[in-house]
């Protein structure tokens, strides 16, 4: 939950703040070192944005695969 920030002040933040900050930065962890995202092979600002997309959506495929259950072997 995150309180209004009056006059300037900075907006507090509850406790879970580092947990978020957490997976999204072990999310990243993973891109970068699992697959292999440390350095964008495309040059111009659109390659590098499609080439971020397709990781991304590598990764969020491996996560949706995680979530389906494997059939048990039938017994014979």
């Amino acid at each position: 939950m995150r309180l209004k920030a009056c006059r300037g002040q900075r907006a507090l933040t509850t406790i879970g703040a580092g947990q978020k900050r957490k997976k999204v930065e072990m999310l990243f962890a993973h891109l970068k070192r699992i697959l292999k995202l440390g350095r964008l092979r495309r040059r111009r600002p659109n390659g590098a944005r499609d080439e971020f997309h397709l990781t991304a959506a590598a990764q969020n495929l491996e996560k949706l695969a995680k979530l389906i259950p494997t059939p048990m072997p039938e017994p014979e």
